[in-house]
């Protein structure tokens, strides 16, 4: 472990958070007043807390639709830069404090191992800190290919990951699960891995990210998304996961308080396959936890559990149910600033 660097978890005090707007461009078009509505509201709420950076193709458009909606652009960094798509978890930067000072990584982004067009995503932390969106906070290149969706902190030396994302043949074939733990334990100075090898959600492109799945909160506790129906087909792989977090340990050898999420009903794409909605991908700021919500009868008990988590923050649920049909939810398009960085 390296004690000069830090990897600061979800919940320490943050300047920021970055998205990136929808736009006719990107696989939102057929869907864009509804995901601009979505928008709007996470960025409201955030607003709340905190400041928002927001890159768009567009200004102008961005600028009426916020108008509109009411929103104070006074705590609102807008940035012109282009996008293939919104998902600003998998290629904001990652933030690191080495010395205490905190320092910028921008991984490579291939669109989820090429599964999808990524050339103009992948420049946009670079563009940003060209622009000086992070005033003068040091920004390191890297050519690992890696998502901010994939890696959890508890802030204390330990990282939680899959090996089914981590793994997949298309992000980096050429290092082994060795190599990358080990590449992983020096990049963000933490003294454990924990892979979990069981867990996934049908629908989801990213090779089970781990916060559709398990996330990491206060008091060496870990939420993650369960499933109660033995009928149901994520049954299966959901229970084997539990099993796994169970055998975890913090690197102080405790056992993890585990706090089990309800599943969702299916929510079906329009060709009818299951979408990914999960509970697990809620976004922790400043004073309050976003949480994705489904107009779903088990929306309320997701609040409470996560809200038992996070006992002195606000509790919001935001309506994702347009954000799901595209295979994501509301952690994946938002990256949170740690203070310092601004």
């Amino acid at each position: 472990m390296n004690s000069e660097r830090h990897f600061p978890a979800e919940w320490d005090a943050q300047d920021a958070v970055l998205l990136t707007w929808p736009h006719p461009q990107s696989d939102w078009a057929p869907l864009l007043a509804e995901a601009e509505a979505v928008y709007c509201e996470i960025i409201r709420r955030i607003l709340q807390q905190q400041t928002v950076i927001l890159t768009t193709p567009d200004l102008g458009r961005t600028r009426n639709v916020l108008c509109r909606a009411g929103i104070n652009e006074s705590h609102l960094q807008l940035f012109h830069l282009p996008s293939n798509d919104t998902w600003a978890r998998d290629f904001g930067p990652l933030c690191v404090f080495q010395q205490g000072r905190p320092v910028l990584l921008d991984f490579t982004f291939n669109g989820w191992g090429n599964k999808f067009q990524a050339d103009l995503d992948n420049q946009i932390t670079a563009g940003l800190h060209r622009l000086g969106a992070f005033a003068a906070t040091t920004l390191v290149a890297s050519g690992l290919v890696l998502e901010g969706g994939s890696l959890e902190s508890d802030g204390q030396g330990t990282l939680l990951t899959t090996s089914q994302c981590l793994l997949e043949q298309n992000r980096n074939p050429h290092l082994s699960r060795e190599q990358l733990d080990t590449l992983l334990r020096n990049t963000f100075g933490v003294g454990q891995v924990l892979w979990l090898e069981e867990g996934h959600l049908n629908g989801d492109d990213t090779d089970a990210h781990i916060d559709t799945l398990a996330r990491f909160a206060p008091g060496r506790t870990i939420i993650y998304q369960g499933c109660a129906d033995p009928n149901d087909e994520h049954y299966h792989s959901l229970q084997a996961m539990a099993a796994q977090l169970k055998s975890f340990r913090a690197l102080d050898g405790q056992a993890y308080q585990l706090r089990e999420l309800p599943l969702p009903r299916p929510i079906l794409a329009d060709e009818g396959y299951r979408l990914p909605a999960t509970y697990a991908n809620f976004l922790i700021i400043n004073g309050a936890v976003l949480v994705p919500t489904y107009q779903d009868p088990a929306d309320p008990a997701a609040l409470k559990i996560i809200g038992a988590a996070f006992p002195n923050r606000e509790i919001i649920g935001i309506d994702c149910r347009t954000l799901i049909k595209q295979h994501g939810s509301l952690h994946c398009v938002t990256m949170q600033i740690p203070k310092g960085v601004l």
